[in-house]
């Protein structure tokens, strides 16, 4: 005898098994089930077209305009360092030839002072003027071929090769500070350095007590110049100015790291600031107060105040900004509590300061000593915890991914080529591939 329908209130008979339910059902109700199953593609359509409308939307030039942006400055940079080469060769080309005229200039000089004197003392022999004109003969050759000189100019073809550049796709797991056990390259710092970072994209900033140095991957010291100012709180690179940022006690400095020039920089209003952080239009300050202030200042066409917040909207009154990063138009504030000595790190817009996540963290300040955090790959956070011996791994949404125990004391971190880790500790500078 066969059974009936399955679904509820069916009396009649069962015609085949439904595979999205598994029931037997009926010939109409194994059509509804069909037609519930295939409505469900409507959507699934609609999203696939969204997804290609998506990808065909995307402008190459936009999304790849970071990467040429770093090619273009590698271009740029070569073609300074040709013309540096090429300056200072013509330079040793004039010198030698200047000096060739200096020579025969002074033999000039001679010539005419043994005649002047004759002149003027009146005694003059055939033998003297038989001399004389053997030696204005043979300056008169020197002269004549000084004119037709040649050098010998030696050149060899620039090799420039493909390895020079490594373009790697960034993995959003890449990141493994498991990797931290293995220092890649350290360089030492002089007692009485400052501990904090900066970066370019191509090379570090940091002081080497008495200098700011830059510093390439391979901890190899590029340039340097002579900090004769007060203690150096907070540094960052603005794109914008092509310059790097530097917090003093008392003043804010602008080092060009072509030529290693340092000006002070105008339109502060005499604040004491603590730390800096620049999107691609404005330099972001931070009070050196508790109750911290966050001035804002546009960087183009000048340098510009035009706006300032302040407590309670930036921290507490009893609260104090250690440290600003900026990436992707938002800021990652580290802030310490002066009652419970509690740290927590917040995400913050830069349009308006509002608060997008905010993580405390495991932290009792127990010292003056700032604590800093630099930005990650896929807008992940790192923050040195310099009381614990941690580094912490601060995930996109604001929380903790991981920490690991560091084998010294960490004052600051940056990221420098996207996989190279650089820590900045009581004995040194170590770099780590991750």
């Amino acid at each position: 005898m066969s059974q009936q329908c399955a679904e509820s209130k069916c009396e009649r008979r069962f015609r085949a098994s439904c595979d999205c339910c598994n029931k037997n059902l009926c010939l109409q109700h194994l059509n509804e089930h069909n037609a519930l199953v295939i409505s469900q593609l409507t959507p699934l359509t609609d999203k696939i077209n969204m997804l290609c409308h998506q990808l065909q939307s995307f402008n190459i030039h936009e999304v790849t305009g970071i990467g040429r942006g770093k090619l273009e400055q590698w271009r740029k940079d070569c073609h300074e360092k040709i013309d540096q080469i090429f300056e200072k060769k013509c330079q040793e080309l004039d010198y030698l030839f200047t000096e060739e005229m200096n020579q025969q200039n002074k033999k000039i000089l001679q010539i005419k002072s043994k005649i002047d004197k004759l002149i003027r003392e009146q005694e003059a022999t055939k033998q003297d003027i038989d001399l004389l004109t053997s030696e204005i003969h043979q300056l008169d050759e020197e002269i004549t071929k000084l004119n037709i000189t040649n050098f010998q100019i030696n050149t060899y073809p620039l090799v420039i090769e493909d390895s020079f550049i490594q373009i790697n796709k960034i993995d959003e797991y890449k990141i493994d500070l498991s990797n931290v056990a293995h220092v890649h390259r350290t360089l030492k710092i002089r007692d009485g350095s400052y501990t904090t970072l900066a970066d370019n994209n191509q090379f570090l900033l940091v002081h080497q007590k008495p200098n700011l140095c830059l510093i390439d991957r391979e901890m190899n010291v590029v340039k340097q110049v002579l900090w004769s100012f007060k203690s150096i709180l907070d540094m960052c690179w603005s794109s914008t100015l092509d310059q790097f940022i530097i917090i003093e006690e008392e003043n804010v400095f602008i080092l060009d790291d072509k030529t290693m020039s340092i000006q002070k920089m105008k339109n502060i209003q005499n604040r004491s600031c603590l730390s800096c952080a620049c999107s691609n239009t404005s330099l972001f300050l931070s009070t050196n107060s508790w109750g911290s202030s966050i001035l804002q200042l546009r960087l183009s066409p000048s340098i510009t105040m035009v706006k300032e917040w302040t407590s309670p909207i930036t921290c507490a009154k009893d609260e104090r900004i250690d440290n600003m990063t900026y990436r992707n138009e938002t800021l990652a504030i580290i802030i310490k509590n002066n009652v419970d000595k509690s740290v927590r790190i917040e995400l913050r817009s830069c349009e308006t300061l509002n608060r997008i996540w905010s993580l405390p963290l495991n932290i009792i300040s127990n010292g003056p000593i700032l604590f800093r955090c630099c930005s990650l790959n896929y807008m992940e956070w790192l923050v040195t915890d310099h009381e614990n011996k941690n580094l912490l791994h601060i995930t996109r949404d604001g929380n903790l991914k991981t920490f690991v125990m560091y084998d010294r004391i960490p004052y600051c971190a940056q990221l420098l080529h996207s996989n190279l880790l650089i820590i900045f500790t009581e004995k040194g500078i170590n770099s780590h591939q991750v």
